[in-house]
């Protein structure tokens, strides 16, 4: 398997070097060069685990066995707390709710961190180099790449999140962290200047020669391909013909695997995209608007985005691979910070998906629904997915991604039904624990000498 960039479709590199960039030369995100086919019945009846790795390595090619691709798959989900990892939940007729958030940090970003994080090592181990991972966060990135990273040798870890703009627990996951191989930077700004500042630094010459940088966000592609596995599990505890899936969306990673999975054959009618109020890709997908707004700090702070970089993935495909094309439009959208699409793409996107935004109001009033209705408590990036769950219908199986437990939201849920929700024993001492960030101006310059300091 080789991989090409969104900026350089000429581009050939093997799946160990991508790993390692991140990002290319060019700025762009890396994709396959072609896409794996899957036999959905040589799936059945297999483990997550099994099914991870019949997902997964073709991805991979050559640069690792199945035995020690399996023995890292394995070691990552050792220890999620349910027994099928990501059970599927049956709420009412053909509506289902697959959960998301039995990993390490309670958040459907631990089912590809801590695989990533059991790779790394395994790779850093074997190559004996030394590594800094570098990511941006709005709120679970960061404490589940704390979680799979900490304590492991050779690698360090530098986390940015925007000062004040996550929720108590999401911070505190990241901040009580005290691993010396781990550095939290809160930046006075939005997830997306964080996200700007980490784009910026995985170009620049000086901090490149000093360390390999290495990405964690979804803009790194192996995250995107462990993620494309519970889509497929979905479907095998389903057992129908076809399956539809609403994904709560923000830097359109998550949504963007369900894809990946559909192009490996994956039998996938529709995707539905739910957004907060910072509904850029719901602007996009609904009105071809690629347009930045100001952030809005919501209850689903995760979801508090107006740059979804993984989009550029999408475009790319759209604009038949050609990196020519991206480049134009990515450099017009980054001056002007807008760009229209054409109504010929609109319609191309809109055969893919269906989007929605959904407000603060009618986030709450879709936990108290779900809660009275169905016994379910949710958390409100979840809930943004609910309220499309509960107005749609379907012949077959409609599935909304729970995107976290709803412990880590007490202020939202409280809000929402009227008490707090019971906490999990291994959150309940967290406030209790001292917290350790550094906080800076949002100045890529600043940033980056203080990473450097710390190299």
């Amino acid at each position: 398997m080789h991989y090409l960039s969104t900026r350089n479709d000429k581009l050939r590199e093997t799946f160990t070097n991508i790993l390692f960039q991140g990002l290319s030369r060019e700025g762009g995100l890396f994709l396959p060069v072609e896409w794996p086919n899957i036999d959905i019945n040589t799936l059945r009846d297999k483990s997550y685990k099994e099914v991870a790795l019949h997902i997964m390595r073709p991805f991979v090619g050559g640069d690792l066995k199945d035995d020690n691709l399996y023995e890292i798959i394995s070691s990552s989900y050792d220890d999620f707390r349910h027994p099928k990892i990501a059970p599927l939940v049956n709420v009412d007729s053909n509506k289902y709710i697959l959960e998301l958030f039995y990993g390490p940090t309670f958040s459907f970003k631990d089912y590809a961190l801590q695989f990533l994080g059991n790779l790394f090592e395994h790779l850093v181990r074997t190559s004996k180099k030394q590594i800094t991972v570098l990511g941006a966060t709005s709120g679970d990135t960061g404490s589940a790449a704390i979680e799979a990273f900490k304590g492991k040798k050779d690698i360090k870890v530098f986390i940015l999140h925007p000062y004040n703009k996550v929720s108590d627990i999401q911070r505190r996951q990241m901040t009580t962290v005290t691993d010396s191989n781990i550095f939290n930077i809160a930046v006075e700004g939005t997830f997306d200047d964080c996200q700007k500042t980490v784009k910026d630094l995985f170009v620049d010459q000086e901090i490149q020669k000093k360390t390999s940088l290495t990405a964690i966000n979804s803009i790194n592609w192996s995250r995107i391909m462990a993620q494309a596995v519970y889509y497929f599990w979905s479907y095998l505890q389903t057992e129908k013909d076809k399956i539809s899936f609403i994904v709560p969306s923000g830097n359109f990673g998550n949504i963007f695997s369900a894809r990946v999975a559909k192009h490996m054959g994956l039998p996938i009618d529709r995707l539905h995209i739910s957004t907060n109020q910072n509904d850029i890709l719901h602007r996009i997908i609904s009105q071809g608007q690629m347009t930045m707004n100001k952030v809005e700090h919501t209850f689903s702070p995760s979801m508090d985005i107006q740059v979804a970089s993984n989009f550029e993935r999408q475009l790319f495909e759209i604009f038949n691979n050609n990196s020519n094309s991206i480049v134009d439009v990515m450099r017009e959208f980054q001056n002007n910070k807008s760009y229209t699409l054409s109504n010929s793409i609109i319609s191309v996107l809109q055969e893919i998906y269906s989007s929605a935004s959904v407000s603060d109001e009618l986030t709450l009033t879709t936990i108290k629904l779900f809660n009275d209705k169905y016994k379910y408590l949710a958390d409100p990036h979840t809930a943004t997915g609910l309220s499309l769950l509960d107005q749609y219908s379907s012949d077959h199986p409609l599935v909304s991604l729970a995107c976290a437990h709803p412990a880590k939201f007490g202020s939202a849920i409280e809000k929402a039904i009227g008490e707090p929700p019971s906490f999990p024993k291994e959150l309940e001492n967290i406030f209790d624990k001292e917290e350790k960030m550094t906080i800076l101006e949002k100045n890529t310059n600043l940033i980056k000498s203080h990473i450097l300091e710390l190299l």
